[in-house]
């Protein structure tokens, strides 16, 4: 789907598909190295299940107690793409409004629906900071990310908090808030915001982007409304044994160390790309997610030379609000990122010729 020149359905996952399955992959945000063992051993054990329906309800209680939440605020989706598709076909929208840049599936789904959507487009010159007033006062579907992809900003949460108004459905899309340590800026589990939805997806800290599963938190009746508008059995037995176990202590706890380790990654890769500006590369930032986006001249040009080099990296132009020169770097370890930036060494001075 094409919008203004921009290819909405155009994800990460396509600089990796077919011939760029041998390429290093930077371009998908998906953690590394998972799922873990454990995680793989208990999705396992749910196949001797795949008989019976399946049942979701120990899941939901989980993900429910994860956020101190009642059940019937929790609603489990097949990925957090799903949810959006849920909110464009389940609820009744006058005027929606996108605010970007940021993960284009939401527009895409609202368009599919037939709704108008008005985009607010932040600006670079800004940090792609947040400007509330910017949002319409009569749009009554909202619609921001946070930690945003693939700005990699992170909103403070009373700034998102404050777009809420009687008759306003507010969708935050928190789908990497669990790679910030602390999961400060966080609004899952609040309440006392109106209209309040949020999206959370357990497919990118623990690599089950094929398995599909994650979760949306609402009012009852929000919920209610959206369950409705979901097929019987959306979540598989082996998605849900894998909600359950990935908001379980244990699991919490590896996730929160994760957020960790990705934050010093992430400053590593950072400090090698500023090494980078005399050749006018420019770090958006500051960062708070598991990727980075970077504005480069020459970007399309050095994106092709770094896959000659066994890179993928993700192009930014298919993002409202950006063009050729930017693009997004998934965080990976420190020996990964450090031979991705010999490589951009040399992608930056092929680029110039």
């Amino acid at each position: 789907m094409r919008t203004d020149g921009h290819d909405l359905r155009h994800h990460g996952d396509a600089e990796v598909r077919d011939g760029g399955s041998a390429l290093v992959d930077l371009a998908v945000n998906v953690r590394a190295d998972t799922p873990p063992r454990w995680l793989r051993e208990h999705i396992a054990e749910s196949l001797t299940s795949l008989a019976a329906y399946p049942d979701g309800r120990a899941a939901r209680a989980a993900v429910a107690a994860r956020h101190g939440l009642p059940v019937e605020r929790v609603l489990l989706t097949a990925g957090a793409a799903e949810a959006f598709v849920l909110l464009a076909r389940g609820l009744k929208v006058r005027q929606s409004v996108v605010v970007h840049p940021q993960f284009t599936e939401p527009e895409a789904a609202l368009r599919d629906a037939g709704h108008r959507v008005d985009r607010v487009v932040l600006r670079a010159e800004d940090g792609f900071r947040l400007d509330p007033a910017a949002v319409p006062e009569d749009a009554d579907l909202v619609v921001i990310g946070n930690p945003t992809n693939p700005t990699s900003v992170l909103h403070p949460a009373e700034t998102i908090a404050g777009l809420a108004r009687d008759g306003r459905t507010l969708v935050v899309d928190e789908a990497f808030m669990d790679a910030v340590p602390g999961e400060r800026e966080a609004l899952a589990g609040r309440t006392d915001v109106p209209g309040l939805v949020v999206l959370r997806s357990l497919t990118k800290t623990w690599g089950l982007a094929g398995l599909r599963i994650g979760y949306l938190l609402a009012a009852q009746e929000t919920v209610a409304e959206l369950e409705r508008a979901q097929p019987l059995w959306p979540v598989s037995t082996p998605a849900l044994a894998a909600a359950e176990a990935c908001v379980s202590p244990r699991a919490l706890a590896e996730a929160a160390h994760a957020a960790h380790r990705v934050a010093a990654d992430r400053a590593h890769l950072v400090a090698g790309l500023e090494e980078f500006a005399a050749d006018g590369v420019r770090v958006a930032g500051p960062a708070e997610g598991p990727f980075v986006l970077v504005r480069m001249p020459r970007a399309a040009a050095v994106r092709r030379h770094l896959r000659d080099l066994g890179f993928a990296v993700r192009r930014g132009d298919t993002f409202p609000g950006l063009d050729e020169e930017w693009l997004r770097l998934a965080v990976r370890d420190r020996v990964t990122v450090n031979s991705f930036l010999q490589a951009l060494d040399q992608a930056v001075t092929l680029a110039r010729r």
